[in-house]
């Protein structure tokens, strides 16, 4: 009815039982974890096999430019900002900068159906440039994440913190694409309900690359070794006929639907009035404000030098702006892993993680989907002719 994101709704929820008193989830953390583990999952492979091997050929050095220097930019004015203005260490400003710096595929790819439909953007393949940019995006600040994570919370001496995150990757790297080659060729075609059983495989890996990385000490693996996984299936089920390609993708939608109201109730949940602090919010917000400013300056500065003309480069650089659906997984991991060991003195630094992250949400989704569909019909061509997309 208001048109605002639906998330917004599903936050306001969490935020308020947690507030009047109506939640008691005392005894239930463990479910609390394994459902945001669940969502993370979710998210993660939803990010694996948005990557489009050929659209990533065709567009490489405009896709890395268009992911890096804002990404970099960002999560810089995220960590010294955080530093100086809400005392967080260097590594957890880190931490936090790469929570801010996903961009919401959620919020994006709702208004890019919309868009579709009025074939609006689609002569110079800006929506496959903007979904490109999403994704790789959102995969490099999951997986940056666990890598930072986990050197936080390790506990070994400096050489083996050192080794974390190379660890990590190596294990993440090799994992993935183990399971995903093995997805391409189980379950076999001839078995009944194909399709289900490959969903199933596919988010039973992710899960054990999830779970597995912790329980082995190497949680930087995890995020990594998902993706991987989905994005080594997702291109070679790309070569095969469109209802087998798509079919992960649309079950994967499904469950997403359902976790979706969980992840962002919870994170709301973890919102109490009575323990925030008006100056967490306040420095919080400038912060994002400054940070987020940046990110759009870098992203229309990466634009330079394409084909696009200056209302196409903006449009594409305002689609950087919403956070809203890897943050709502993200921004309760480092505080569950902190209850988890029961690290006393980062259970503070990651409540400070989680308000800045229902921040961002609460600043960023709104705003960020109302331009990018009052601003589409000013700054993009509608196209003509039958074509879909340029690279699509």
């Amino acid at each position: 009815l208001t048109g605002l994101p639906d998330m917004l709704g599903m936050l306001f929820w969490g935020v308020l039982y947690a507030n009047v008193g109506w939640a008691d989830f005392a005894g239930y953390e463990r479910v609390e974890v394994f459902l945001r583990e669940m969502a993370l999952v979710n998210i993660m492979l939803l990010a694996g096999l948005g990557l489009d091997y050929d659209a990533l050929r065709s567009l490489f050095r405009f896709i890395m430019q268009l992911t890096l220097v804002p990404t970099v930019a960002e999560v810089a004015a995220v960590a010294v900002l955080s530093h100086y203005l809400l005392a967080l260490p260097w590594l957890w400003g880190v931490l936090l900068g790469l929570v801010v710096t996903a961009i919401s595929p959620n919020v994006v790819v709702t208004v890019l159906l919309r868009l579709r439909e009025e074939r609006l953007g689609l002569n110079k393949g800006i929506h496959t440039l903007i979904i490109a940019m999403t994704s790789c995006n959102d995969v490099l600040a999951i997986f940056l994440f666990g890598v930072i994570l986990g050197v936080i919370f390790s506990t070994g001496d400096l050489t083996s913190q050192i080794l974390q995150g190379p660890i990590g990757i190596v294990i993440g790297l090799v994992y993935g694409s183990l399971c995903g080659l093995a997805l391409l060729y189980l379950p076999s075609y001839q078995a009944k309900y194909t399709n289900g059983l490959r969903f199933a495989m596919t988010a039973l890996a992710g899960t054990l690359s999830v779970v597995g990385s912790k329980k082995v000490g190497y949680p930087s693996a995890g995020a990594l070794g998902c993706i991987v996984t989905a994005f080594v299936a997702g291109t070679g089920w790309r070569k095969r006929p469109p209802t087998e390609c798509n079919e992960v993708s649309m079950y994967l939608d499904l469950l997403w639907k359902f976790l979706k109201p969980v992840s962002f109730s919870l994170i709301g949940k973890e919102v109490k009035f009575s323990v925030l602090e008006g100056e967490t919010v306040l420095y919080g917000f400038v912060t994002l404000l400054v940070a987020v400013l940046l990110r759009l300056i870098a992203s229309y500065l990466s634009t330079v030098g394409s084909e696009l003309n200056w209302k196409e480069k903006a449009y594409v650089t305002l689609a950087g702006f919403p956070k809203a659906t890897v943050q709502a997984a993200l921004g309760p991991a480092a505080l569950d892993l902190a209850r988890s060991v029961n690290a006393t003195d980062e259970y503070g630094r990651a409540q400070t993680v989680l308000i800045v992250t229902v921040l961002a949400i609460i600043l960023t989704a709104p705003l960020g989907a109302l331009l990018m569909i009052k601003l589409a019909p000013r700054w993009l061509k509608r196209s003509t002719d039958e074509r879909t997309d340029q690279y699509s």
